[in-house]
């Protein structure tokens, strides 16, 4: 009997793209029409994302179709709203929400410990190497695929650990997953729990409020000069990520342009308070907020609708028993942790709602969470200050150590 060929079939770039963006407004109509989707506040782009995901996989089982999408503009997205963070970043903030920012590190850093912890133990009770479990703990989950991708060759050639890349990229693909579906529920129970009050403020850091979205008003003149500004912030990024990988860390380039923003938000601020043809922060605001809201939607919708199910398939024993018990202590850690700690309040639950993304997912995941959360409850300026700059820089520092000293 002859054996069935597997057919992969190559999406490209432009493609791609336009099908995400078609999976975005997938997202948006489902998620408006099945009230348990926004009831829990589940993302749009993971709704669009996942449906593709899901019909890739049954292409994959059912016919030996194997679709591989060209995802190069998904990487340029992501630093464009990271760009977008960046630039409404006002450092004033700061001072309103430093104690939040050293708070919310501390909770982060020490649960990376108990992350790793479990997935060592989960490790050994498998047979396998005990610092295997790190590639389904702070490596893959709170580092995401850079990170994994950068430790794989000293777990492979250092450590002798085999599949340490695959193991560590499934675990992200599971823990991105569940990172998106978990945020909303969670801050929407605390919120129903704690009887918080919403903001009810219109003025998002991302996006609009969803009876607003349709008509927030823009202007020509200001999306120009948001176009402008997140293009100089790009490429002031890519000087400041060169400058941070000559120093021989290992960060993602986001982080680049994320400072960059500050930056530039900054000296705009000092030589322009009042405004001026090129820069004219009141004008350029929701220029800058509309072009983050799309980037992020479609970045989230591509991320995950590039996901390749079946890979998990040879690991689900192990895999599956550290992700379940990963996801279990980020929901006991965040309800009973996070919430008390960050000030028991709506901001308090809109940080608990990105802090599976910061746990679990990666940054944009977390983002995505607290934004669905503001669209239906109103704006948490602190908690969009405090969680980027969690997520983008001092987490990635954190881990590299952590990492370092556990893997031996």
């Amino acid at each position: 009997m002859q054996a069935t060929v597997m057919r992969p079939v190559e999406i490209d770039g432009f493609v791609t793209f336009t099908l995400a963006i078609l999976l975005l407004f997938i997202g948006k109509g489902l998620t408006a029409r099945i009230g348990w989707l926004r009831r829990y506040s589940v993302p749009e782009p993971v709704v669009g994302g996942m449906f593709c995901a899901a019909v890739v996989c049954l292409l994959y089982y059912g016919f030996d179709v194997r679709v591989d999408f060209t995802l190069e503009a998904r990487d340029t997205l992501l630093l464009y709203f990271f760009a977008a963070i960046g630039l409404n970043s006002d450092v004033k903030m700061l001072g309103h929400g430093g104690k939040a920012l050293v708070v919310l590190i501390v909770l982060a850093s020490s649960f990376m410990f108990l992350q790793n912890l479990v997935g060592m133990a989960v490790a050994g009770a498998f047979g396998m190497d005990a610092r295997a479990g790190l590639m389904v703990g702070s490596i893959s989950l709170t580092g995401g695929v850079g990170t994994t991708m950068a430790w794989t060759p000293h777990f492979v050639e250092q450590l002798g650990i085999a599949g340490a890349g695959e193991i560590g990229l499934a675990a992200n693909m599971i823990g991105m997953i569940a990172a998106c579906v978990i945020g909303g529920p969670v801050a929407g129970y605390l919120m129903r729990r704690h009887r918080l009050q919403p903001s009810h403020d219109a003025g998002l850091e991302i996006g609009a409020l969803h009876e607003d979205e349709f008509s927030k008003r823009i202007d020509y003149h200001g999306v120009l000069l948001a176009m402008l500004w997140l293009n100089l912030t790009l490429m002031l990024g890519h000087g400041v990520s060169a400058l941070i990988a000559s120093t021989g860390l290992n960060l993602p380039q986001f982080v680049g342009c994320l400072m960059a923003g500050i930056a530039l938000r900054t000296m705009g601020n000092l030589f322009r308070p009042n405004g001026g043809r090129l820069w004219n922060w009141q004008s350029m605001q929701p220029g800058v907020a509309l072009i983050s809201d799309v980037s992020l939607g479609i970045f989230l919708t591509m991320a995950l609708m590039g996901l390749q199910l079946w890979v998990l398939q040879p690991m689900l024993g192990f895999i599956g028993t550290a992700m379940v018990l990963q996801i279990l202590l980020v929901i006991v850690f965040t309800v009973l942790v996070v919430f008390r700690w960050m000030g028991r309040d709506y901001e308090a639950a809109v940080v608990c709602a990105g802090f599976g993304g910061i746990s679990l997912g990666s940054t944009a995941t977390a983002i995505a969470n607290m934004s669905a959360v503001t669209r239906e409850y109103g704006n948490a300026p602190r908690a969009f200050i405090v969680v980027p700059l969690v997520c983008g820089f001092f987490i990635d520092l954190v881990n590299a150590l952590v990492i370092g000293s556990m893997a031996g």
